[in-house]
């Protein structure tokens, strides 16, 4: 007997993208508390809908607020971004990219952040931070090559790599950034 796929889970995550004092552009990423099954990933600020979110948009500034204390009045430009959906947790996540202001200091949640990370676009795109490695997880039937990029506080990768991987090259054929 098939058994059908159960629905996936609406979720939002905001991809904070702002200029630094040294003119430089920078993405805000957080690295989840241990534990749970993203546990210690470098993940942009997201997570489900609520029933009371009137939009994914909302449910992405919300995530940001909660998460890394990002005031929604903060975001000055925001565009939606293809949904992709996860391939080993249940989640179908619209990626929204936010033009921020940035906070005098961050607000990490304790409970679902062990720290906000700044990362320039120069370190993101270097072509020798992009690598691939075997990786096994269940319900999968075999190992498959992981594509990651790595920085400095580790391996992006998952659906935060894949956010990137469409958004990067985009970035720099637009005017968003001007």
């Amino acid at each position: 007997m098939d058994i059908p796929p159960r629905p996936l889970i609406e979720s939002a995550v905001l991809v904070p993208l702002f200029r630094g004092p040294d003119a430089a552009w920078r993405m805000v990423f957080i690295r989840r508390s241990a534990g749970g099954p993203h546990g210690g990933h470098i993940a942009f600020p997201g997570g489900k809908q609520d029933p009371e979110d009137r939009s994914l948009r909302d449910t992405a500034l919300r995530e940001a607020r909660e998460e890394i204390g990002l005031p929604p009045d903060h975001v000055d430009r925001i565009e939606p971004l293809p949904p992709m959906d996860t391939r080993t947790s249940g989640f179908r996540i619209h990626p929204f990219l936010g033009l921020i202001r940035r906070p005098a200091a961050w607000q990490p949640s304790a409970r679902e952040v062990d720290a906000v990370l700044e990362i320039g676009l120069e370190a993101l795109t270097a072509p020798d931070a992009r690598g691939e490695t075997m990786r096994q997880f269940e319900g999968w039937t075999r190992p498959e090559r992981v594509p990651y990029i790595e920085v400095e506080a580790g391996r992006i990768w998952g659906a935060t790599y894949r956010i990137l991987d469409a958004l990067l090259p985009r970035l720099g054929g637009t005017d968003w950034l001007d």
